[in-house]
């Protein structure tokens, strides 16, 4: 190989490499909390949630897609923790972003076993949340609350428990 080609390449491999890490997945943490936009968005079976009715609670708001690969690797651990922290003041919401709505995710959230709140997005809460770009993208809601973490893609599983403890902890 050529020395030109040889140090195109390794431009080529630096840089991919600097884009992975500059871009990976990881959680967000505000200078300062906010509170969490108020929404309601219908259930699965066309009720209406409200973040507020939550108030109290530690909130996960996790915005997926049953197309999303990533968001399917992380629900089973939402659903663990709100078995684990659910008695604590835990409380996972899904926002699914499935274009087809209801009658795509239905049958995923019974064959996953889901057993927290999914709700379906209008794109005004997602775009309320700057959620509409990135799936998944999870918001920690301390119990006063206020956003005090957020992660755009999928985060480790350990990170995600970690942001758990802080939301319920009080979050700042």
């Amino acid at each position: 190989m050529k020395p030109k080609s040889l140090l195109r390449a390794a431009v080529i491999v630096i840089g991919a490499a600097l884009l992975f890490f500059v871009n990976r997945p990881a959680t967000h943490h505000p200078s300062r909390p906010y509170p969490a936009p108020e929404f309601g968005l219908p259930d699965l079976n066309g009720h209406p949630v409200h973040l507020s009715d939550f108030r109290g609670k530690a909130v996960v708001l996790n915005f997926w897609a049953t197309w999303c690969a990533p968001c399917r690797r992380e629900i089973p651990w939402f659903v663990d923790f709100q078995k684990e922290y659910g008695a604590q003041g835990l409380q996972i919401i899904g926002v699914s972003m499935d274009d087809s709505g209801k009658d795509a995710v239905a049958p995923f959230v019974r064959k996953m076993g889901i057993d927290y709140p999914v709700l379906l997005d209008d794109t005004r809460v997602s775009s309320l949340y700057g959620a509409e770009d990135v799936l998944p993208t999870t918001f920690y809601i301390s119990r006063r609350g206020y956003v005090i973490a957020s992660a755009t893609g999928m985060i480790g599983k350990t990170e995600v428990e970690r942001n758990i403890h802080e939301a319920l902890d009080g979050g700042a």
